[in-house]
């Protein structure tokens, strides 16, 4: 029997440091895909042990514009599909100005598959239930990148 879970939005800001900058000194690209796989993973984490699932696959991720030392970085995430073994969380990134300035930066989708003590996969025996159109489309754009 399958336990239906909700979709959850899960928020994680980080502030971009000197440190997180490539050589042009805007956000380098393998630091924003490392905040980017661990927001996934915390969207993940709230519906199962996190330390049964490992990460398969991004699925894009697109730059829409450039990040500067100084700002911050808000990911929004959610698990909108699980398949059998595989749990897929929807990303989307966005530069926060200010309360009612957002600037969207990059979306996109990572799979993860759950597992056990042994690292195979494991059925989690979990449906995702979508409540609004656009996470209805979202399932449905993720069922046509896993055939």
């Amino acid at each position: 029997m399958l336990k239906q879970i909700e979709m959850k939005e899960m928020i994680v800001n980080h502030l971009v440091k000197g440190e997180d900058l490539n050589h042009h000194k805007t956000l380098f690209a393998g630091r924003t895909a490392e905040w980017f796989v661990e927001s996934g993973f915390i969207a993940a984490a709230a519906i199962v042990d996190p330390k049964d699932i490992i990460c398969l696959k991004i699925h894009g991720m697109t730059f829409n514009k450039p990040v500067k030392a100084g700002n911050i970085v808000c990911f929004r995430s959610k698990v909108v599909y699980a398949g059998r073994t595989s749990l897929t969380s929807f990303v989307k990134v966005s530069i926060i100005h200010t309360e009612n300035e957002v600037n969207d930066l990059v979306d996109g989708f990572i799979t993860f598959v759950h597992v056990d003590e042994h690292g195979h996969p494991l059925a989690h025996n979990l449906e995702i239930i979508a409540n609004t159109d656009e996470d209805k489309a979202m399932q449905e754009l993720v069922k046509e990148f896993k055939k």
